[in-house]
């Protein structure tokens, strides 16, 4: 959310993709038409846009607070159709999602945005060959012919690295 408002657009492009399904659930839930949803999806996430400022993670989670919106936005458009505003509840409503839940896909990137900060924290040299050795795949001999350093340094490089960055990421 801090990254939204920053103004940047390629975080709004991953909440989209990450929370979409299920906010066009909760509309659809409440509105019971399809068109109606979407614009009304449309207004929720222009509102995270311009609102993303005043999301609170001390009061609510990311999902909780999205939802919140999709729901208020979906109210007030079922109040602005008047009295016939009320047709039939949709009880038996499910749209297939395979993809992973929000929560999981938020979290996940926010746990790749702390590696890579954690990662960052390390100095060159280690940082260096954790990223070869974790990332790239490559065995801790080869590594250590590719830098023409001897195996037991390369290991003690490694393990005192990963032992700050288990630090990192654990404060």
């Amino acid at each position: 959310m801090t990254r939204i408002a920053a103004g940047e657009r390629e975080a709004l492009r991953q909440l989209y993709q990450a929370t979409s399904a299920k906010l066009f659930g909760v509309c659809l839930r409440i509105l019971s038409d399809r068109e109606e949803s979407e614009d009304v999806l449309q207004d929720v996430y222009v509102t995270i846009w311009r609102r993303a400022d005043r999301f609170d993670s001390a009061r609510a989670s990311v999902m909780t607070w999205l939802s919140t919106i999709a729901r208020n936005r979906a109210i007030d458009r079922l109040r602005a159709r008047g009295p016939m505003a009320y047709s039939e509840p949709v009880d038996e409503l499910e749209i297939a999602d395979d993809a992973d839940s929000a929560e999981t896909l938020l979290s996940a990137a926010d746990d790749r945005n702390r590696l890579q900060h954690c990662l960052g924290e390390l100095d060159d040299r280690t940082e260096s060959v954790i990223r070869i050795a974790f990332f790239e795949g490559v065995t801790y001999e080869a590594l250590a012919r590719r830098m023409d350093t001897p195996l037991g340094t390369v290991k003690s490089w490694i393990r005192r690295g990963l032992a700050k960055l288990k630090g990192c990421l654990q404060s």
